[in-house]
């Protein structure tokens, strides 16, 4: 049997989403070959042709969609930049891999996922923590029924990081209006998890603030330009069910809360991160491919309790699940392309518009202090 086609991939960015959070998961996945790499600047210290000379590189953007052999554009550039570049992109005809957030407004997301349908090109959004073990776990006890019904669930990214950054990046740089801030960062994640779970909810009540310099969002605003650090977001469904996101930079606690979510028969309570992220950003840790990879030690399983047939409720350690790593959306994103199918992307652009509708939804609760219907 004749081996399947590689797709050629060329990677726009060379920062750390590149180095950390794709090209280790390209060189990894069989269905893909790293091909080229698109760096406008390379520096002594930041060089993707002294790091991979064997590669093609590029420092136009047109020179380098104009590589007939290119198949997939993996863009890991700011969020600013995600329109123009996806466009174009869509345009000389390849398939597109985008990091999160997508683009800064669902207007934005509908017409490149009108571009991509009309050129029959696939756009996926690389939303991979759907793909934390953590994550998994919760998603494996709801559909299994483990927790009865769920009515509420409570989804933390918690830090203890006092200091504002030293150093300037798109998430304090772009404002709430650029794709910028803690929503965009952090809350994309915990609110595409919520939805890859429970679908779009009904309506959003968030406050944000700037828990750095003591400072609120909304009717309690004094200015426009807060530096926004932290989200609270209630997510209310039809069913009753609420899921409350929570993001925070001054969370003194040794091990921060991760997951508690709520059933008729049952609780699931979670502390700690996935590993996969801090292991690639270590040196010296385990990598894709390593047996190790992804695995948490023993001591941050999760707490089960379940109302037995008495009544009673016991409680128990709930091992993490086998983790999937974030490879597993490159793989799936493989057999997208050998299918041609939109529904087979893993993370297809209309999901993420969908998140960027809450997310407007949450700002604009945010501003007017106010329950906001979420309009799909």
């Amino acid at each position: 049997m004749a081996e399947s086609k590689k797709f050629n991939v060329g990677v726009i960015g060379y920062g750390l989403s590149a180095k950390i959070f794709h090209i280790p998961f390209i060189t990894t996945t069989p269905a893909f070959n790293l091909h080229s790499i698109l760096q406008r600047k390379p520096t002594p210290g930041s060089s993707a042709p002294n790091d991979y000379p064997q590669l093609k590189h590029f420092t136009s953007l047109d020179d380098f969609l104009a590589d007939s052999s290119l198949d997939v554009v993996v863009v890991t550039t700011p969020p600013e930049t995600h329109f123009p570049f996806v466009r174009q992109a869509l345009e000389a005809g390849r398939h597109v891999l985008v990091e999160k957030p997508f683009v800064p407004s669902s207007a934005e997301a509908d017409t490149l996922l009108r571009l991509a349908r009309e050129k029959g090109r696939l756009l996926c959004v690389y939303q991979n923590r759907r793909w934390d073990a953590d994550f998994l776990t919760v998603r494996k006890l709801v559909l299994e029924g483990t927790l009865g019904r769920v009515v509420e669930l409570d989804t933390h990214f918690d830090l203890y990081r006092p200091e504002k950054p030293s150093r300037a990046s798109w998430k304090t740089s772009l404002g709430l209006e650029g794709g910028g801030t803690a929503i965009y960062d952090l809350g994309t994640h915990l609110i595409d998890q919520a939805y890859a779970l429970f679908g779009p909810p009904r309506s959003v009540f968030a406050k944000f603030a700037s828990q750095r310099d003591g400072a609120l969002s909304g009717l309690a605003a004094k200015n426009d330009d807060l530096d926004i650090d932290s989200v609270t977001a209630h997510l209310y469904y039809d069913s009753g069910l609420v899921v409350n996101v929570r993001i925070g930079v001054l969370s003194a606690e040794a091990r921060q809360p991760r997951f508690w979510v709520r059933g008729s028969r049952g609780s699931y309570r979670k502390f700690g991160m996935d590993p996969q992220e801090g292991q690639l950003r270590t040196a010296d840790g385990p990598r894709p491919g390593d047996p190790q990879y992804g695995r948490e030690g023993a001591e941050w399983s999760g707490r089960l309790a379940v109302v037995g047939q008495d009544g009673n409720i016991s409680e128990s350690d709930c091992p993490t699940v086998e983790p999937q790593t974030y490879g597993r959306i490159y793989e799936l994103f493989g057999e997208a392309l050998r299918s041609g199918k939109e529904e087979d992307v893993p993370v297809p652009a209309s999901q993420a518009r969908d998140v960027l509708k809450i997310i407007e939804a949450a700002k604009e609760s945010a501003r007017s202090g106010r329950e906001v219907e979420v309009r799909l």
